[in-house]
């Protein structure tokens, strides 16, 4: 099952995948989690993406899509994967569903998580709260300042795949407010599982 996760900065796509990718059987990807890899490592796209992404601003198209291309084509995501963080943009999703459409294979569900902004702050500062009480190193992209420039980049330039992924007849959009457990009953109920 090939799944998008759609939602602003903290709505909590990477709780909810975590909590999904066991009963599906096919990888989380992240591409947050894949850029800020590639930053520890120095890789030729983790320098280009360093400063973009401490900024808080996104990086480029080419970047990203190259390296979801790269991820998707590796043998533990042939049966499908769950998308967090990608696309990011029209161009990106035009892309994306241009390559699958290549391989023969589509996007079966796309999944957004609808919070409203104000609990984005505070889902935010709780993270950074948790991570320096536990001792884990605080993400350079969850400051308020930051954080700001991710919402917005968010809204200009994401939101706009909600209405992309509804004409397509894949979006279906959940309450992120709810109960961690109830989110995750409502994603799972989406997905028909």
């Amino acid at each position: 099952m090939r799944i998008i996760l759609l939602g602003p900065p903290g709505s909590g796509k990477g709780t909810q995948a975590l909590r999904i990718v066991a009963k599906l059987g096919v990888p989380h990807l992240s591409t947050g989690d894949m850029l800020r890899g590639a930053v520890a490592k120095e890789t030729p796209i983790g320098r280009a993406a360093k400063e973009v992404m401490e900024r808080g601003d996104l990086v480029s198209d080419e970047i990203v899509i190259g390296c979801v291309l790269e991820r998707i084509s590796e043998p533990d995501a042939a049966a499908g994967f769950i998308l967090d963080g990608f696309p990011r943009t029209l161009r990106q999703a035009k892309v994306f569903d241009a390559e699958l459409e290549k391989t023969g294979s589509k996007l079966d569900r796309v999944l957004e998580l609808k919070v409203v902004e104000a609990a984005l702050f505070d889902r935010i500062i709780h993270r950074t709260r948790a991570a320096k009480a536990d001792g884990l190193p605080i993400r350079s992209d969850d400051n308020p300042e930051a954080f700001k420039v991710r919402l917005d980049a968010y809204r200009t330039q994401t939101e706009p795949l909600v209405e992309y992924y509804h004409n397509c007849g894949l979006l279906r959009t959940i309450d992120g407010l709810l109960p961690v457990e109830q989110v995750t009953s409502c994603l799972l109920s989406e997905l028909q599982l």
